[in-house]
């Protein structure tokens, strides 16, 4: 590693800053950002200057950490290295042109920005540096520069130089495409991109000159460290969507845990104290809380002027008590107790809470409108919190144990970043028998359903997930689809800050559950205007749900759309379009697939096949 490697640098905050809920969203650890005048990656969380914990105990303990962390100051590191200037031409790492600089510019420049973090320019030209355009990544997760060199020598037939020195050309047409980019070097080796982006490229070249020169280096940038990899890579755009794909989870932020003592506690100095001081590894922290545990207790309880004995129950079920190692954060245990809350049936889920209200709609008010849902539940405070654990590259994943997936931070660190919403929702729970009665009664949905399992089973998720996809959860998503694109109308919420959690299991998961969870997911104060939360109501709840369902019936790409035996990303979809299901993928749990039209209206064919074309 060169010494511009290791050393830390201030940027410009102004021009060098993302907001909170990116570093977790698109711009998360191991995502490259483009800023007005480089690129860099956002290094890994231990580098990180500031943060804000987030606490919510139940997820800490599904993820197996202490708690979460706001990104507030974060680090970056230089990647891609390789730059040009575009009136000499010249090519070469980032390395290099520091080196020219610091020979070339007065003493006080250098002393000033030693490593090119404020003036990215030509030495010689003045004129601003442009970074490579292409990267090399592997599906271990690993990320590159392409590599220039050898690429130019190897493709010219000829040994590399002892003193490589690489000029970036680009043809006088725009129409020339990766032809028309041309890379030379002084020995005069010259070659183009022409087929850099042709499957096994890579390993083709090897295989031909008998030698390992472009088998993936193995690199980690966010956390500087090289890794052995047997992988071969692939040349992707800097801006590719396959570069990057953050693996996020999210939770609902449920009672006990978002009871008001809880808020206080968690919003007091001294307990924001002593938890940094239990950011050490596990032998010294169970020493720490032995010794301290009493003296915390007695200090807290004073500060937020609480009884001793409650203070210390919320403090054991925090720092002693474990989470279950079995329950995962995306697993259907987990989200049953969501579910629980949501519906009432978890105690002290009614009651208002810092960060949880609920309000049931009486079930009679709805059961001759929607006879086919259970009851509505208004959701008036919600919190969620969101975190990012790792990344893949190329293909996405969705877990830690799938291949590809790559761990933003090291073992030893107690927390995730995340960041926390605010809102509110509409939950809507659907009768489970109708819904059984519903299949029974039309086997072709169970057929239906079997298409998109099959294309799933295919896909690179469905691999490694091995999940089958139920009407049940069809039906659900889709409705949920249409539910938000109607209540965006309605509700004074972009459709862009709604969101959707689907409850969908069966009593061999643990619970059997059917229901479906509309919330806000908008940082900011937008977030709690109440106005979903009205649209929830007996007089405007079943007029939205009806229109939603009707404007299924239609779609403007019929008969295509509604007649389609695949569609979407790896025809993962049947009967959903852009022009009739179709959300933002911020929206969507599932990046929008898993959908279709037919299970809500039915088809041309066979009409009946709907579930909400049974009587209401």
């Amino acid at each position: 590693m060169s010494e511009a490697d290791t050393v830390k640098v201030d940027l410009d905050k102004i021009t060098h800053s993302v907001r909170s809920a990116q570093v977790v969203l698109q711009y998360g650890v191991g995502a490259m950002i483009d800023f007005p005048d480089q690129t860099l990656m956002t290094a890994e969380p231990e580098t990180w200057d500031s943060t804000r914990y987030i606490y919510d105990d139940r997820f800490a303990k599904a993820l197996h950490v202490e708690c979460f962390a706001l990104p507030i100051d974060i680090s970056y590191c230089r990647f891609p290295k390789w730059y040009f200037c575009p009136k000499c031409r010249k090519f070469q790492p980032i390395e290099k042109w520091i080196l020219e600089y610091k020979k070339t510019s007065k003493a006080e420049t250098v002393k000033n920005d030693g490593y090119m973090v404020k003036h990215m320019k030509c030495p010689k030209c003045c004129q601003d540096l442009v970074v490579a355009r292409i990267v090399i990544v592997c599906s271990n997760g690993h990320i590159n520069d392409f590599p220039w060199i050898n690429w130019v020598h190897v493709k010219s037939n000829r040994p590399i130089c002892d003193s490589p020195a690489l000029f970036f050309k680009t043809g006088a047409s725009g129409s020339e495409g990766l032809e028309g980019l041309r890379i030379s070097c002084s020995c005069e080796a010259s070659t183009t991109l022409s087929t850099a982006f042709e499957k096994d490229v890579f390993k083709d070249l090897d295989r031909e000159s008998n030698e390992v020169m472009f088998q993936c280096e193995g690199f980690h940038p966010h956390k500087n460290v090289i890794e052995k990899c047997s992988n071969y890579p692939i040349a992707l755009q800097r801006g590719s969507s396959s570069i990057y794909f953050p693996v996020i989870y999210s939770s609902l932020v449920i009672p006990p845990y978002s009871d008001k003592l809880n808020s206080r506690i968690e919003k007091s100095k001294h307990f924001s104290d002593f938890s940094k001081s239990l950011d050490v590894v596990n032998d010294q922290r169970d020493q720490i809380l032995k010794s301290h545990f009493s003296e915390w207790v007695e200090k807290i309880a004073q500060e937020i002027g609480q009884p001793k004995a409650s203070v210390e129950s919320i403090l054991k079920r925090k720092w002693f008590e474990e989470g279950d190692v079995s329950i995962d954060a995306t697993s259907a245990n987990y989200k049953a107790e969501e579910y629980k809350a949501l519906s009432g049936e978890l105690s002290g889920s009614s009651s208002i809470g810092e960060d949880f209200s609920r309000k049931e709609i009486g079930k009679d008010l709805f059961r001759d409108k929607l006879p086919h849902i259970k009851a509505i539940s208004l959701i008036d405070k919600v919190r969620v919190v969101s975190a990012l654990i790792g990344f893949s590259r190329i293909n996405p994943v969705s877990g830690k144990n799938d291949p590809g997936f790559v761990h933003i931070k090291k073992p030893e660190t107690r927390w995730y970043p995340a960041y926390e919403v605010r809102g509110e929702g509409i939950f809507i729970e659907f009768e489970q028998a109708d819904i059984n009665k519903w299949i029974a009664d039309n086997p072709e949905v169970e057929e239906r359903a079997k298409k998109i399992s099959d294309n799933f089973a295919k896909s690179f998720g469905g691999q490694i997930q091995g999940r089958n996809i139920t009407p049940k959860f069809l039906l659900l998503h889709t409705i949920s689809h249409l539910l938000i694109k109607h209540l965006s109308f309605e509700c004074g919420y972009s459709i862009a800050s709604l969101k959707e959690r689907i409850y969908c299991a069966e009593k061999s998961e643990g619970m059997q559950t059917a229901g479906i969870f509309i919330y806000t997911a908008s940082g900011d104060s937008e977030g709690t205007l109440g106005g979903l939360v009205r649209q929830g109501k007996p007089d405007a709840f079943p007029k939205i749900f009806k229109r939603a369902i009707d404007s299924a019936k239609v779609c403007s790409n019929d008969p295509v759309c509604i007649l389609s035996h695949g569609q979407g990303r790896e025809s993962l979809n049947l009967a959903a379009c852009h022009s009739c299901i179709l959300l933002p993928e911020t929206c969507c749990e599932e990046r929008n697939s898993l959908l279709d039209r037919g299970m809500v209206i039915g088809t041309f064919d066979s009409p009946q096949l709907g579930f909400c074309n049974i009587p209401w």
